[in-house]
């Protein structure tokens, strides 16, 4: 099995709402403005990925008694080319000190700082894009100052 850089995506986000406690841990949602998605595919096989992130986009996060954050991250791209691809970013966050930090004041964490893994789930109707409708990803990811997020993304091979 290989992992090959497919590129990086770079969100820049609101605040946090807090939703609150309830039966499963503690609600927030984070809405996502717009950003970057910047192809760094090595692979022959495959088209570029880049575009911008569309604003309308969001993280549903759920914070467990566990110390853990369940993502569930829904999020549009538009390539280059116009072609539009839907993502679902299912994932895990090791809720640090750190973590809670960017959380509340929109600071910046290192990808070594904490475990940030992303599961990408990619669908598109582009012909061009059509690989990522049958391919797996993975990804790590990382806070950024101001309230942002960027994640390195691999084609599972």
């Amino acid at each position: 099995m290989e992992l090959t850089p497919i590129g990086t995506v770079t969100a820049h986000l609101k605040p946090p709402i807090m939703i609150g406690p309830g039966p499963y841990g503690v609600r927030m949602f984070v809405e996502i403005l717009d950003g970057d998605l910047t192809g760094a595919s090595e692979a022959a096989d495959v088209a570029q990925l880049t575009g911008k992130v569309l604003s309308g986009g969001g993280d549903w996060a759920l914070i467990g008694a566990d110390g853990w954050v369940r993502l569930d991250v829904r999020v549009q791209f538009q390539t280059g080319e116009g072609g539009v691809i839907f993502a679902s970013f299912p994932g895990l966050i090791e809720m640090t000190d750190k973590v809670q930090q960017a959380f509340m004041e929109g600071s910046s964490t290192e990808f070594d700082d904490q475990y940030f893994r992303v599961t990408p789930q990619l669908e598109t109707g582009d012909s061009d894009l059509s690989w990522v409708n049958h391919t797996l990803f993975v990804g790590e990811g990382r806070f950024l100052d101001g309230f942002g997020l960027q994640y390195n993304m691999f084609r599972v091979g």
